[in-house]
């Protein structure tokens, strides 16, 4: 017998944009919270969810289904957007499926009166509204490969840049949302391939805009705007 795919649950995140959202997850201390939907909002699914630090989300690219064939081959931002890999070679999210995963660290497990219990985790590289499939575990001695190898996506290939945030425009932002917004700004939320100084980029994050212009590795901040 055929089984369909289900939502089980959706986020909700800093990021109403795809564009800004950290590229990988853990890469930015942001925190989002996991809402169920009513028909799997049962306290007794998540008995014993509380002893793991880390736990998978697999969701849905929400936002990038392909209307035609996929991608055979894509162009990785690590590579500068100039490069052809083999679309299963990445994680691009032009794929037959479009099926995302993460790994994210597990804050708590909360009761809210209205939702009900909804988990909260830290790092979370999903645009809000993102629909969930399933939430698993993880776990130390199956999931870490200390020797693995990564290819042409080492942690090494990819550097930071410097935040510059004047501290009248670092006011505007909430206390709670400071660290998260300046590990996404360091990540560089520019497409690869645009390096030009004098053009000003912006991006959305926590009911905000951000605006920057990025010169010799250093993002410097131009305007925080209430959305």
């Amino acid at each position: 017998m055929e089984r369909s795919l289900k939502h089980i649950a959706h986020i909700r995140s800093d990021f109403p944009e795809k564009f800004g959202i950290p590229r990988q997850a853990r890469l930015a201390d942001t925190e989002a919270v996991i809402v169920f939907e009513p028909e799997y909002r049962k306290p007794d699914a998540l008995r014993g969810l509380d002893g793991f630090s880390h736990i998978w989300i697999i969701w849905e690219f929400s936002e990038n289904i392909n209307e035609k064939d996929w991608p055979v081959t894509v162009r990785p931002p690590r590579l500068g957007g100039n490069v052809r890999m083999g679309v299963f070679a990445t994680r691009s999210p032009n794929r037959p499926n479009p099926i995302g995963m993460s790994v994210v660290k597990l804050l708590g497990i909360e009761h809210d009166a209205e939702l009900g219990d909804v988990i909260r985790v830290g790092g979370a590289d999903l645009m809000d509204g993102t629909p969930i499939f399933d939430i698993k575990p993880y776990i130390v001695y199956s999931d870490s490969i200390p020797d693995a190898v990564s290819g042409f996506a080492s942690s090494n290939a990819m550097g930071t840049l410097q935040v510059a945030f004047p501290p009248e425009l670092l006011q505007k932002v909430p206390e709670n949302k400071r660290k998260g917004l300046t590990d996404v700004l360091a990540q560089d939320p520019r497409p690869r391939y645009q390096d030009d100084p004098e053009r000003e980029y912006g991006i959305a994050f926590a009911k905000q805009n951000i605006k920057f212009r990025v010169r010799d590795k250093v993002l410097t901040v131009t305007e925080v705007e209430n959305r």
